[in-house]
C-alpha cells in the first residue's frame, strides 16, 4: 500500500491541475451533443412531435409534452453546463434527460446492434454523473458567483 501512496502523491502535482481541463473539456462536450440534438429537434418541430408520437415511448407523459420537455432539456441543461452556472442542478437534469431517452427508445437501444448507441448514452451518463458531484471547476461562472470552486 505504501507504494501506491508514493505512486499517487508523485502523480498529484502532474495531475490535479488538470481537473479544471477535465471537467471544462466534459462539459463542452455534453453541450456540443446535447445542444445539437435539442436544436434539431426545435428547428423540425413537426418531424420531432412525429417522432415522440410514434418512436420514443415517454412513459406518463403525452407525446407533445414530452417532446417539448426533452428539447427544452436538451437546450437548456448544457447552456447551464457550458457556461457552468447552476452546474450540478443542470447536471441532474441533464442525467434526467439522458435517461429518458434510453428509457424511451429502449426497444432500438437494447436491440442487436446498436450496442454503440447505448455505449454513447453510457459515456455521457457517466460525464454527466461527474459534473453533478464534483461540480463544473474553476472555469465556471458558478466560481464567481459563489467565490469557490464546487
Amino acid at each position: 500500500m505504501k507504494l501506491v501512496s508514493r505512486v499517487s502523491r508523485l502523480l498529484d502535482p502532474l495531475l490535479i491541475p488538470l481537473q479544471p481541463l477535465l471537467l471544462l473539456a466534459g462539459r463542452v462536450y455534453l453541450a456540443k451533443v446535447f445542444i445539437a440534438s435539442g436544436w434539431l429537434k426545435l428547428t423540425n418541430w413537426s418531424q420531432t412531435l412525429d417522432l415522440f408520437t410514434s418512436e420514443y415511448h415517454v412513459p406518463l407523459l403525452p407525446p407533445p409534452v414530452a417532446a417539448v420537455a426533452g428539447t427544452f432539456g436538451e437546450l437548456v441543461f448544457p447552456t447551464l453546463l457550458l457556461l457552468g452556472l447552476f452546474s450540478r442542478p443542470a447536471a441532474v437534469g441533464l442525467f434526467f434527460v439522458n435517461a429518458m431517452a434510453v428509457i424511451s427508445y429502449r426497444e432500438v437501444l437494447f436491440s442487436e446492434g446498436f450496442e454503440a448507441a447505448l455505449g454513447q448514452h453510457v459515456l455521457w451518463g457517466v460525464i454527466i454523473a461527474t459534473l453533478a458531484v464534483f461540480g463544473a471547476g474553476v472555469v465556471s461562472l458558478d466560481r464567481v458567483v459563489n467565490g469557490k470552486s464546487r
